[in-house]
């Protein structure tokens, strides 16, 4: 079992950059594969990214490509998401999850592990 906490959310003008991070309890942090969803008022929860249990590995969905960079530390036990070049568009609250899943996973219901979420605000 892992539990994960995120942080490093908050309100920043469009254009701005932010870096989430999300820390994860216990010894086996690496034989999690690791994603990031978000969901924005009124919509659904979306995938943002992922990564495989070694890192080697990385999917971004296509609304965040070129701008999201998704990576870990396995010492450190922390994934993070580099967030550059934000839009409005990217409001939403941000939630980490962990898998037991090989590889790079990108469906939520894939996912047995969630943290409680970050808020991430862009102005325009």
């Amino acid at each position: 079992q892992v539990q994960l906490v995120e942080s490093g959310g908050g309100l920043v003008q469009a254009g701005g950059s932010l870096r989430l991070s999300c820390a994860a309890s216990g010894r086996t942090f690496s034989s999690y594969a690791m994603g990031w969803f978000r969901q924005a008022p009124g919509k659904e929860r979306e995938f943002v990214a992922a990564i495989s249990r070694s890192g080697v590995s990385t999917y971004s969905a296509d609304s965040v490509k070129g701008r999201f960079t998704i990576s870990r530390d396995n010492a450190k036990n922390t994934v993070y998401l580099q967030m550059n070049s934000l839009n409005p568009e990217d409001t939403a609250v941000y939630y980490c999850a962990a898998s037991n899943t090989i590889g790079v996973v990108t469906t939520d219901r894939r996912y047995g592990y969630w943290g409680q979420g970050t808020q991430v605000t862009v102005s325009s």
